[in-house]
């Protein structure tokens, strides 16, 4: 079966609507959704990050990249978040994001495939390293 990470994006003004809300409800619900998707037996992994001041971006813009550490000022959109989902297709995947328990301006839920060894081409040495190396992580 495919896997699909919903990555949880926001802006300023959305972390700001955040920092008004109730803690104990926020965390409430998304224990509630977390559990929602333990039960149906979907979700592989998922974290939540810590704030941006506690972060960096490296930008590899130049030849020598640059490093920016957090919090990096004005963000249209900033990386708040993940869930991994073991589903049968993108459009279930679609359905357990419009679940999720998220509000504010500029909050969203992005829903990507992810790559599995199957997608790249079997006899490259650096894919039958990978394969290799999900067997030592206990992944494949």
């Amino acid at each position: 079966m495919p896997k699909y990470m919903l990555i949880m994006r926001g802006t300023d003004e959305g972390q700001a609507d955040y920092e008004e809300m109730d803690f104990t409800e926020v965390i409430a619900a998304m224990g509630r959704y977390n559990e929602s998707l333990m039960d149906a037996g979907v979700l592989t992994a998922g974290e939540g990050l810590s704030d941006a001041s506690e972060g960096a971006v490296v930008d590899f813009s130049t030849d020598t990249p640059v490093v920016t550490d957090g919090p990096y000022g004005e963000t249209k959109e900033l990386f708040n978040g993940f869930w991994i989902l073991d589903v049968a297709s993108r459009e279930e995947a679609v359905e357990w994001a419009k679940r999720a328990p998220l509000s504010g301006p500029g909050t969203k839920l992005e829903v990507r495939r992810i790559n599995g060894v199957e997608d790249f081409p079997a006899d490259n040495e650096w894919i039958q390293k990978e394969k290799e190396w999900r067997k030592e992580l206990g992944t494949e």
